[in-house]
C-alpha cells in the first residue's frame, strides 16, 4: 500500500527551524547579558580595588606631606640656631678685637710714630697720628702691607709737614700723616693675640713724640 502524506511538512520543518532559532537566540542573549554582567562586576572590582588603593596613596601623601612640613620648620629652627650660634661667636670674637687691634698695631710701630687717633668702620680702620719724618710713615705702610697678618692695603690719605715745640729753643719738624688699611683678622689670630698682649703705645695729642 502507498502511504502518501497530506500533511504541510514544510511548514511543520520550517516552524520547527524558527523555534530552535529563537531558542538559540534567547539562550546567546542570557548567556551574553550573563557574561556581560560578569564583565561589569569585574570592572566595578577592578575600580573599586584602585580607589581604595588611590585613597591609600592620598592618605600615605597627606602624611609625607606633614613629615616634609614637619622636617621643613626643623630645618628653619637648625638654621636660626645656627644664626644665632653665629652672631653669639662673632660677638665673642668682636669683643676683644679692640684690643688684639691695639696690641698688633704696637707691634706694627716703628720708632719715632705715635698715632694720636684711631677709629674702626666695620673692617675700614682710621688712622692719624704724628711721626718724625715721611721715611718712619713709609716704613709703617710697609709693615701694615707686609708684616701682619691683620692689616692689609694700606692707603695714606694724606701727610703733613708740621712741628713740635718741646721748648722754647727746641722745635721740631714732625709729619701729620692719615693713613687708610683694611682689618683682616681670624680666629687663629685671634687666639695667638690673646696668649700675651702687650702695652699700647698711643699717644694722645701730636706733641707726644720725642726726639731720638
Amino acid at each position: 500500500m502507498i502511504l502518501i502524506n497530506l500533511l504541510p511538512h514544510r511548514e511543520a520543518a520550517r516552524k520547527q527551524r524558527k523555534d530552535v532559532f529563537n531558542v538559540s537566540l534567547g539562550l546567546s542573549a542570557l548567556i551574553g547579558g550573563v557574561l556581560a554582567g560578569l564583565v561589569f562586576l569585574w570592572f566595578q572590582t577592578q575600580i573599586s580595588n584602585q580607589e581604595y588603593k588611590n585613597q591609600i596613596l592620598k592618605t600615605e601623601i597627606t602624611k609625607f606631606d606633614n613629615q616634609i612640613k614637619e622636617i621643613a620648620g626643623l630645618e628653619e629652627e637648625i638654621a636660626a640656631l645656627r644664626a644665632r650660634q653665629q652672631a653669639v661667636e662673632d660677638l665673642q670674637s668682636d669683643r676683644n678685637l679692640p684690643v688684639h687691634l691695639l696690641v698688633e698695631l704696637v707691634r706694627q710701630l716703628p720708632d719715632g710714630v705715635y698715632v694720636t687717633s684711631m677709629r674702626q668702620d666695620g673692617k675700614n680702620v682710621a688712622l692719624q697720628g704724628v711721626a718724625q719724618s715721611n721715611e718712619r710713615v713709609s716704613e709703617l705702610l710697609r709693615n701694615l702691607n707686609s708684616s701682619s697678618p691683620w692689616f692689609s692695603r694700606p692707603d695714606l690719605i694724606e701727610i703733613v709737614a708740621g712741628s713740635v715745640t718741646l721748648s722754647p729753643r727746641d722745635i721740631r719738624r714732625v709729619a701729620n700723616f692719615k693713613i687708610n688699611v683694611k682689618l683682616t683678622p681670624n680666629e687663629k689670630q685671634v687666639a695667638a693675640s690673646a696668649t700675651g698682649a702687650l702695652p699700647v703705645k698711643t699717644a694722645a695729642a701730636a706733641s707726644s713724640p720725642a726726639a731720638k
